[in-house]
C-alpha cells in the first residue's frame, strides 16, 4: 500500500477513550502528506474530532480506540473494501497494529504495511443478511432456556436447551465462545466454530465446521423469548431459522508484519496464560 494509492484517512473513534496523542499524530501527517482527514458515522455515533463523511473507495479507515472500534471501522469501510488500521488507545487489541505510541513511527513506514484479509460469517435469516466479523450468537431472553437444533450442510448435530448457542469465527473465537469453554482457532484455520451456552443436560461440545460447510440453527424461544446478538451487540431477532456460512476475505486490516497464528497476542492479553506449577518451576529456576 503506498500513500499515492490512499485519497483520505477516515477516522472511526472511541466514544470516550483518551485519544488525543494520537489524533494529533493523523493530524500531523495528513498535513504533511496532503490527504484529507474525516470522520465517520458508525452504529456507535461519531466523536466530532474531524469533519463528517461516508466512507469512500481510496479511504484507509483508521480505528483509534481498542478492539470494538476497530470492528466497528471494519463494518464502516466494508462496503468499499477499505483496509482498516488499528491503533490501541489504552489497551491491547488483539486487531490493532500498532499503540498510539507507536504511531508516529508507523507512518513514516508507511511502504511496509500489509493487507491481511479477514473472514467473516455471513448470517442469513428469514429478513436478510448480515456479517459478523467475530461472533454471532441467540441467547435466552429471560427467565428459562432457549432450544435450538443445530445442522451442518443438513446433517442433525444436536437439539438442545439452554442459554444459547455462539457462532464464531477464527478471529472470533477467542471472544465469547472462549468464554463459554469453546475452542481457539489459530488464525489461518480454514474453519469455524459453534459452541453451546450452559447446554442443560445432554451432550453436545463445541463444534468445529469447515470452512465450506453450511452451518443452520433453528431456534424454539422459550416463554420469555430470545434475542441475538451481533459482534456483541443486542439485537432484535430477524426469524428462527439462522444459516452460517464462511466468507474468507470479507474485511481487510492493515499489519506491519507476519501475523503469525495469533497466540502470542494471546498471551499477552493473559487470555492464555501457562500452569501454575510450570510457573512456579520457572521461579525457582531464577532464584
Amino acid at each position: 500500500m503506498a500513500v499515492s494509492a490512499i485519497h483520505r484517512v477516515a477516522l472511526v473513534v472511541h466514544p470516550t477513550r483518551d485519544v488525543d496523542g494520537a489524533l494529533a499524530t493523523l493530524r500531523r501527517w495528513t498535513g504533511e502528506t496532503g490527504l484529507e482527514l474525516v470522520g465517520l458515522v458508525t452504529d456507535g455515533g461519531r466523536r466530532g474530532v474531524a469533519p463528517p463523511a461516508d466512507v469512500a473507495a481510496g479511504d484507509l479507515v483508521v480505528a483509534l480506540g481498542g478492539d470494538g472500534t476497530v470492528l466497528a471501522a471494519l463494518r464502516a469501510g466494508a462496503g468499499v473494501r477499505a483496509p482498516v488500521l488499528g491503533v490501541a488507545c489504552g489497551s491491547l487489541g488483539a486487531t490493532s497494529a500498532v499503540t498510539a505510541a507507536e504511531l508516529e513511527g508507523a507512518l513514516h513506514r508507511f511502504r511496509d504495511w500489509t493487507a491481511l484479509s479477514l473472514p467473516a460469517l455471513a448470517v442469513a435469516a428469514e429478513t436478510g443478511e448480515a456479517w459478523a466479523i467475530n461472533d454471532f450468537a441467540v441467547v435466552r431472553g429471560g427467565t428459562g432456556q432457549v432450544a435450538a437444533a443445530i445442522a451442518v450442510d443438513g446433517e442433525l448435530y444436536a437439539r438442545l436447551a439452554g442459554d444459547g448457542v455462539i457462532v464464531a469465527t477464527p478471529l472470533g473465537s477467542s471472544a465469547y465462545s472462549m468464554a463459554a469453554g469453546g475452542a481457539v482457532l489459530a488464525n489461518g484455520t480454514h474453519a469455524f466454530l459453534c459452541t453451546p451456552l450452559a447446554m442443560h443436560g445432554g451432550s453436545a461440545p463445541p463444534l468445529v465446521i469447515p470452512a465450506e460447510a453450511t452451518l443452520t440453527i433453528d431456534v424454539e424461544p422459550g416463554y420469555a423469548g430470545f434475542e441475538i446478538e451481533l459482534d456483541g451487540r443486542r439485537r432484535p431477532p430477524a426469524g428462527r431459522r439462522f444459516r452460517f456460512t464462511l466468507d474468507p476475505e470479507r474485511f481487510t486490516l492493515v499489519t506491519f508484519a507476519e501475523p503469525g497464528r495469533g497466540l502470542d497476542a494471546l498471551r499477552r492479553r493473559g487470555l492464555i496464560t501457562d500452569s501454575a506449577r510450570i510457573l512456579a518451576r520457572d521461579a525457582r529456576t531464577r532464584r
